[in-house]
């Protein structure tokens, strides 16, 4: 997890240790991790299944917290909801 400071207005910094800087994977590397095709991780993504984010460069990239995510509703036999 990320740790970012944050300087107040009092000269003080507070460490925040949940921003949305999660890890990110390819999205082949998502699918191979799903044991899925990269037509279904598109398929999820458009269903809101998979979180992505944009890179400098424009790549799409699927936020690592989201393919785990999939992967614990997949082992306890349901599909992911969100």
């Amino acid at each position: 997890m990320t740790q970012v400071q944050i300087a107040t207005s009092e000269n003080a910094q507070t460490t925040l240790n949940s921003l949305p800087t999660s890890r990110s994977v390819s999205l082949d590397h998502a699918a191979q991790l799903l044991n899925v095709s990269r037509r279904t991780i598109y398929n999820r993504i458009r269903e809101g299944r998979l979180r992505t984010i944009r890179t400098l460069g424009g790549s799409q990239r699927v936020l690592l917290d989201s393919v785990h995510e999939n992967l614990d509703q997949e082992q306890m036999g349901r599909r992911p909801t969100f």
